[in-house]
C-alpha cells in the first residue's frame, strides 16, 4: 500500500518518457485546471504554479497515492510561449525562436500518500538555428506544433534545427526524468514496491 503512482497529466509524451525508464503509473489522470498565466507572472513561477495546481487537484481525487505532475513553459526572455491556438500562432512562435536561445522550464510537483510534497523547476536552454520560411512551413505541415509549448517538438522536426541544448533533453520533451525520479524516491516511492 502507498506505492500507487498517479501521473497527473494529459500529455502522452510524459507517459512515454516514464516508460523509457521503467516507470508505469497505475493511472493517468488529467488535472483539468485553468492554465491561464496571471498578470505579470514570470515563466518560472508559472511552470511551478501549474505543476503544483495539477498535483493538488489529482491528489484530492486520489488520496493515499503518490502523485506526479508537470507543466512545461517555453520562455524567450520574460515572454511565455504556451501551446499555440492555431497554425498562425505556431508560425509566429517559430519565427520568434528562429536564430535565438530560449529556455524550457519544466515545473514538477510530487505529493506522497502522507501529504509530504516536493516542488522543483528544471531549466534547459535551447538554441535554434536561423529558420527559413520553408523550414517553418515544413514544421507546421507535420502538425507537431499542436499541443506543444512553444509550438515545436524537439523529438520531431525541430530536432533538425536545434544545434545546441544545455540541460535536460527530456525536460524539453516534457519531463526531466532524472529530477522526477529523484523527487519520487526522495519521498519514499520505490519501483519494486
Amino acid at each position: 500500500m502507498g506505492q500507487r503512482l498517479i501521473l497527473a497529466s494529459a500529455s502522452p509524451r510524459r507517459l512515454e518518457l516514464l516508460a523509457q525508464i521503467g516507470i508505469v503509473p497505475a493511472a493517468v489522470l488529467p488535472a483539468e485546471i485553468d492554465e491561464t498565466p496571471r498578470a505579470g507572472e514570470m515563466p518560472r513561477v508559472l511552470a511551478q504554479r501549474l505543476a503544483t495546481m495539477k498535483a493538488d487537484a489529482v491528489a484530492a481525487r486520489e488520496p493515499g497515492s503518490f502523485v506526479l505532475a508537470a507543466d512545461t513553459v517555453v520562455a524567450v526572455g520574460r515572454r511565455q510561449l504556451g501551446k499555440p491556438a492555431d497554425a498562425d500562432e505556431a508560425r509566429a512562435f517559430l519565427a520568434l525562436l528562429s536564430g535565438r536561445r530560449h529556455r524550457v522550464l519544466g515545473g514538477i510537483s510530487v505529493i506522497a500518500p502522507d501529504g509530504r510534497r516536493t516542488d522543483r523547476v528544471s531549466s534547459t536552454t535551447v538554441r535554434f538555428a536561423r529558420l527559413t520560411t520553408s523550414e517553418i512551413a515544413a514544421c507546421l505541415a507535420t502538425d507537431e506544433w499542436q499541443g506543444k509549448a512553444g509550438g515545436y517538438a524537439i523529438q520531431g522536426r525541430a530536432g533538425a534545427f536545434t544545434p545546441a541544448i544545455n540541460g535536460s533533453y527530456t525536460n524539453i520533451v516534457g519531463l526531466d526524468l532524472r529530477l522526477a525520479e529523484t523527487m519520487l524516491t526522495g519521498l519514499g516511492w520505490r519501483r519494486d514496491a
